[in-house]
């Protein structure tokens, strides 16, 4: 399915497109290279990490990291995207406001960061930088990164959250990034701001956008296939009620 990149900890799932699992909460940054751009998929979980994700990118890509796409507003996700310093921003409608200073959603990160084992004067210096969200998706928005390579960004939420963002790179192995709306190292995490009774919805969406051959990148674990996307939406449809 994969091959190691040059850079250790990454991994490569189509021409010009891979992934890294990051240490703690395992979750999964990706990064999709154009001609002279590149656009990095979440940030990681603070801004040391988000660092070393921008160094390792910026080695396979042979130059700065251009775009940064966020998946959805939690802190396991976006803590880094401090340190990706001159990035277009990308992200569903309405995690920008989240992401105010001042605003509650920045101390409901801060908290849910400490309370998940994040060292709270990391949480807090995380925080307190996080980025303006400049380019919000409400729809479908097609990024042209260069060379022939575009990606799709598609607003499929809400589900996990209020604001889920999945990406699909078209090429002759389509890649899906998914985010939390797909997990495969356990049991997709419905917490306070989930909307379950649009989570399968959501699925069926990433299903629509890529298809029966595509890689799903899930925002914990390994890469899945469609028959795996299907089963968990069949399961959280089970589990929460909600009928086709």
């Amino acid at each position: 399915m994969s091959a190691t990149w040059d850079e250790p900890g990454w991994e490569r799932l189509a021409a010009g497109v891979g992934r890294c699992r990051l240490p703690g909460w395992d979750c999964t940054a990706g990064l999709v290279l154009g001609e002279g751009a590149a656009l990095m998929v979440d940030a990681g979980s603070g801004l040391g990490e988000g660092a070393r994700l921008r160094a390792g990118a910026q080695r396979l890509a042979g130059h700065r990291v251009t775009h940064l796409a966020l998946t959805h507003p939690h802190f396991d996700h976006v803590f880094g995207a401090a340190a990706f310093a001159g990035a277009r921003v990308y992200g569903a409608v309405g995690t920008d406001a989240l992401f105010a200073a001042g605003g509650h959603g920045r101390e409901a990160l801060r908290a849910d960061a400490v309370a998940e084992g994040l060292d709270a004067r990391r949480a807090e210096e995380a925080a307190d930088a996080l980025v303006r969200v400049a380019h919000e998706v409400s729809g479908e928005w097609t990024l042209d990164l260069g060379g022939g390579r575009q990606v799709l960004l598609a607003n499929v939420g809400p589900g996990h959250t209020g604001h889920d963002l999945a990406l699909l790179v078209p090429g002759e192995v389509e890649v899906v990034f998914c985010g939390d709306l797909v997990e495969e190292s356990g049991e997709p995490q419905a917490g306070p701001d989930a909307v379950p009774s649009r989570w399968p919805a959501a699925l069926d969406r990433l299903l629509e956008l890529g298809g029966a051959d595509a890689l799903y990148v899930p925002g914990h674990g390994a890469v899945v296939d469609a028959g795996f996307v299907r089963a968990q939406r069949d399961a959280l449809a089970a589990r929460f009620g909600v009928s086709r």
